[in-house]
């Protein structure tokens, strides 16, 4: 499994902008894990980076 493609994939389905195709492509994989630790890692960062903006905006 291409990591890249895993990242691709996620951020896709994050912003809600996933093709259908692509969407029944990932869910025959055998294996979701590669998915939910890529999913897990996005979703910390976004909030991580979120909240440092705001504390540097708002002091």
């Amino acid at each position: 499994m291409n990591l890249l493609r895993v990242v691709q994939s996620v951020l896709a389905a994050l912003f809600g902008v996933q093709s259908g195709k692509k969407y029944q492509e990932d869910f025959e994989k055998p294996r979701a894990l590669p998915y939910l630790i890529v999913g897990i890692i996005l979703v910390t960062t976004f909030v991580i980076a979120l909240s440092v903006m705001v504390n540097y905006i708002v002091p």
